[in-house]
């Protein structure tokens, strides 16, 4: 059972860790092979400008502190991790989905830790 927990934590870890893509694209701190800069979300139907994209950016970091947090605190048996991890997926949803071209794979992941979560108590007791 610990085996199963250090695993899901450090796939969390992994997960904020990519986020970091994101922001590094958007606040043109560096670049990503298969990221392009560009200043639209919802398959170029949403401009934000360059200003907007650099928040844009900034949110894929808060996300990624958002999953190191939370996985530090299941892997400590923190009872919070669970609202705190429910909390940060759906954000980090709400960005993928934004983003869906480029960052689906991020939502389909997303959409699985949320099922975890859900099921989780169901299937471990």
């Amino acid at each position: 059972m610990k085996a199963l927990i250090i695993l899901a934590a450090l796939a969390l870890i992994l997960h904020g860790i990519v986020h970091l893509m994101g922001t590094a694209t958007y606040m043109k701190l560096g670049t990503v092979q298969g990221l392009t800069y560009k200043t639209t979300l919802l398959d170029g139907r949403w401009n934000l400008g360059e200003n907007g994209i650099a928040l844009y950016g900034a949110l894929w970091a808060l996300a990624a502190l958002g999953f190191v947090v939370a996985a530090v605190a299941l892997l400590a048996g923190w009872d919070w991790y669970r609202p705190a991890l429910i909390g940060v997926t759906v954000f980090s949803l709400t960005l993928t989905v934004l983003d869906w071209r480029v960052a689906f794979a991020g939502a389909i992941l997303n959409v699985i830790i949320l099922a975890w979560l859900w099921l989780a108590p169901y299937i471990v007791k």
